[in-house]
Formats: structure tokens, sequence, C-alpha cells
């Protein structure tokens, strides 16, 4: 079985991050998505209402897998037999990063990393630039799927 993992914060995940997953989903047979947790950084949402929110979204592939991970990529991957990790790619700026992040990976536990360059469509599109212009009333409702854009709605306007 052809396993990867498409890792990152998804706060939120935003229609790159899907594009990602939802390319990534027809080229293996599971898709897992790891959703990052970092206990030094106050989310829009919490990690279980990501999941939640990122089951939603992925439903139709049918082959996604979503979870939560604390620690190296590398130890999720090895604990879960994943030989691959898939990144979309915006920019330059993104290559040089991610780069040295492939390659740690690689040496660190011989896990691949397949870059995947995003739709131009989503090539400026962040989660923090997403909450930026949504908490000062921007409309964002064209980068996030619908169900995504509804709770960032309904979150923001209770702060």
């Amino acid at each position: 079985m052809r396993r990867a993992v498409c890792p990152g914060s998804f706060d939120p995940i935003t229609n790159g991050h899907l594009d990602i997953i939802a390319r990534a989903s027809k080229l293996y047979d599971v898709v897992h998505v790891a959703v990052m947790i970092n206990q030094s950084k106050q989310g829009l949402f919490t990690i279980e209402e990501r999941i939640g929110l990122i089951r939603e979204v992925t439903a139709e592939f049918g082959n996604v897998e979503v979870e939560s991970f604390h620690g190296l990529l590398v130890d999720f991957c090895k604990q879960r037999d994943i030989p691959a990790i898939v990144k979309g790619l915006r920019a330059v700026s993104d290559f040089d990063y991610e780069l040295q992040m492939a390659q740690m990976n690689n040496g660190l536990s011989g896990v691949e990393t397949l870059f995947v360059p995003t739709n131009p469509t989503y090539s400026f599109l962040s989660s923090s630039l997403v909450k930026e212009v949504a908490t000062w009333g921007g409309d964002v409702s064209h980068l996030l799927p619908p169900a995504v854009h509804t709770a960032v709605i309904e979150r923001l306007g209770r702060k």
C-alpha cells in the first residue's frame, strides 16, 4: 500500500492545503494528514477542532486519515510505516526551508519528501494571512472550504 503524509498546523485548513491533499490522494492509497501540536502557540482552533474540520472537508476523497502529532515528523512516519512526505511549495522562499527539512528528514530516517507546486490561485495563501484578514472583516470565503469559512467566522464573532 502506497502511503504518504501531509503535515501542517492547519489553523485553519485552507483551499491551498486542500488542493495539495486532494492531489496527493490521487497518487497514494492512503494519505495521512498530520496536524502538528505546538503547545507554545495559541491557535484559533483546538487540535480536536482542526481534526474535525479536516475530516469533514476531506471525507469525499475516501483515503485520507487525519490525526495529530507531537515531536518529529519522521517518528510519526516510522510508527505508521509512511515512506513519503508531501509538501506544497508556494514560492522560491518556501523551497530553501523545505529543502533543509527534507534533507534532515531523509538523513534521520530515509523518508522521502515530494514537493508539489501549489496551484497558482493559492500561491500567496497561508492560514495566518487568512486569520489576519478575517479578523479585520475581510472576505476570505473564496480561500476556505465552506465549512471552514463558517467555523472561522463563528469563532472570530465570539472573540
